[in-house]
């Protein structure tokens, strides 16, 4: 690739500015919230700001005591940060893509870590996964998005679609590259344990998402684990069973 003078690049790596709304990307790896009154975000993804602007930890009750008691069963869950005020605030999360969506009064299911903000007119509420939680490390859960306005999340490269009905049958997720779902589904957890599993010889997808219904599952070229202590990730399995 031909080197570019200063001009070009600054050029070249300016903000946008291509619409009014309130997200706006500029590049697949970064957002721009531009902020008049209140959004929430990932605690810890801001890379730059602009204006008066204020960022206020998520207060322990502030989603409600459900909420909290699943953040302490889960080790952390999603941690949010209020961000107040009027400026430009811009987001990241360690390179991953990022896709702006536009919510109609819709629900969405997101996996916790893979929501990056949200407009305040979106409503969050925690689900856990857990059923397998003693065979593994870390805690699976995920988070409900409902209501009208945008929300952005996050996926290791290319996220793709998957189709589920009746006619194509129930689809199959390994739950660390499941990024999310539609709101009408509830998918169940598939176990596949056996000894030659436990010790080593196992196919190393024993512990699946099961899709069923009308909707459709969202999946990353990507295996993601999280721990509970640090909130650190890495390729590997996960585990468990939805629960309210």
């Amino acid at each position: 690739m031909a080197a570019k003078t200063l001009q070009e690049f600054l050029a070249s790596s300016r903000e946008k500015d291509l619409s009014g709304d309130a997200f706006e990307l500029e590049s697949p790896h970064m957002l721009e919230a531009r902020i008049d009154g209140l959004i929430w975000a990932k605690a810890g993804a801001m890379i730059a700001r602009k204006g008066n602007v204020k960022f206020t930890r998520q207060g322990m009750l502030e989603q409600g005591l459900g909420n909290l008691l699943k953040k302490a069963v889960s080790g952390e869950g999603m941690t949010l940060m209020k961000v107040e005020g009027q400026g430009r605030v811009y987001l990241a999360d360690v390179g991953k893509k990022i896709t702006v969506l536009r919510l109609q009064g819709e629900s969405i299911f997101v996996n916790g870590n893979d929501v990056l903000a949200t407009e305040s007119t979106i409503t969050n509420e925690i689900k856990m996964m857990r059923k397998a939680a003693g065979m593994m490390t870390g805690g699976l859960f995920n988070v409900k998005l409902s209501g009208s306005g945008l929300v952005a999340i996050t996926s290791h490269y290319e996220p793709l679609t998957l189709p589920v009905n009746a006619s194509t049958g129930p689809v199959f997720t390994d739950p660390n590259a499941t990024v999310a779902w539609s709101g009408g589904l509830s998918p169940e957890i598939v176990t596949d344990i056996s000894f030659k599993t436990l010790i080593g010889r196992g196919s190393g997808e024993s512990i699946q998402l099961r899709f069923a219904g009308e909707g459709w599952v969202v999946v990353q070229p990507y295996e993601e684990v999280y721990f509970q202590q640090g909130g650190s990730s890495s390729g590997g399995g996960l585990l468990g069973a939805l629960v309210d």
